[in-house]
């Protein structure tokens, strides 16, 4: 980032978003059906707690707030790219149907290998991304395929990306229906979104994911900057159009399906996150994308809070908590675009 970009505005509110992540973050510790006072998750951090409480902070809790951690970055970045690309304020992994790609894909190895392979075995929890990937990339190379015509229109691909996502998703629910009743159940809660990883193996499936791609995609800020300008005054400043743009569709597609891996079908992330950030800090991707991610990140802790917080006797799939917040706020975004 150049001085012009990190302005002690933009130290502000990335210093701030990080504090409300840090703050919902402990405050996700404390919340659940096994009750502990703040007091106690601070003993349990230093190693003074008690080993029941132990157990559930550092086995449950802590790996299912690092994977939201992960994930909320992930999408809001894999959203972000994808706007950049389509230079369309609407686009996002759920909408344009890279998430019902990889959840497809996902549901079908649930669907086959499920009493061979348990979902919480090593073999099944590094294979998974592996799976989700696959789909998504089925997905966008289905969707930009039924898109072009003489070049592919922002409107057109995201009607093409909604209507492959419903397909996708009529395909996955015939799959689940086939299913035993607990593996229906399973598959109907994650694919309406769930951070059902809490196992530090989880962890380990995707963070290398993100290890790789985040990066990658931040040293690319620069190339979405110069293809905003449009194709011909990208290709006039030298830059190779099509060979970035299917680079970075790589990028957002690899988020995207290594955390639908994880998480199931969480929409709406990667379409508020780059949103609010570019509200927040301007348009400049090097700047932009990193406060995407805090802001997708504090988004999935929060909703994962409220999840967890609204009915005491059960957990409400946080993908749906997300879809109240997000559903209005596409229609905003639906009508304000022309």
């Amino acid at each position: 980032m150049n001085q012009g970009i990190l302005t002690k505005r933009n130290i502000s509110i990335l210093s701030s978003i990080s504090i409300l992540i840090c703050t919902v973050f402990f405050i996700s510790l404390h919340t659940g059906t096994f009750k502990m006072s703040p007091v106690e998750v601070l003993k349990t951090l230093v190693g003074l707690g008690a080993e029941d409480q132990t157990t559930i902070l550092f086995d449950f809790r802590m790996p299912r707030m690092i994977v939201a951690l992960l994930v909320g970055s992930a999408l809001a970045v894999s959203g972000a790219i994808m706007q950049g690309l389509s230079r369309n304020p609407l686009a996002d992994p759920g909408i344009m149907g890279i998430n019902a790609g990889a959840g497809l894909s996902v549901v079908v190895f649930v669907y086959f290998f499920f009493g061979k392979v348990t979902m919480h075995s090593i073999l099944s929890v590094f294979i998974l991304p592996f799976f989700a990937l696959v789909g998504a990339i089925l997905a966008a190379v289905i969707i930009y395929a039924l898109a072009w015509k003489d070049g592919v229109s922002p409107i057109r691909l995201i009607l093409v990306g909604i209507a492959v996502a419903a397909g996708f998703g009529a395909v996955s629910l015939v799959f689940s229906m086939k299913m035993t009743s607990n593996d229906f159940r399973f598959a109907t809660i994650w694919l309406s979104g769930s951070l059902w990883g809490t196992d530090w193996k989880f962890v380990l499936s995707v963070l290398p994911w993100m290890l790789i791609f985040l990066p990658i995609a931040f040293m690319k800020a620069h190339v979405l900057n110069v293809m905003n300008l449009g194709d011909a005054a990208a290709i006039g400043l030298g830059l190779n159009v099509e060979k970035e743009r299917r680079k970075l569709l790589f990028i957002a597609v690899c988020l995207a399906g290594a955390s639908v891996a994880v998480a199931g079908g969480i929409s709406f992330i990667g379409l508020m996150a780059p949103h609010l950030a570019r509200r927040l800090v301007g348009g400049k991707h090097q700047i932009m994308l990193p406060t995407a991610a805090l802001i997708g990140t504090l988004l999935l802790l929060f909703s994962d809070l409220l999840s967890r917080s609204l009915l005491t006797t059960s957990e409400i799939p946080v993908g749906l908590v997300i879809s109240v917040i997000g559903a209005p706020y596409f229609i905003y975004l639906l009508v304000k675009t022309r």
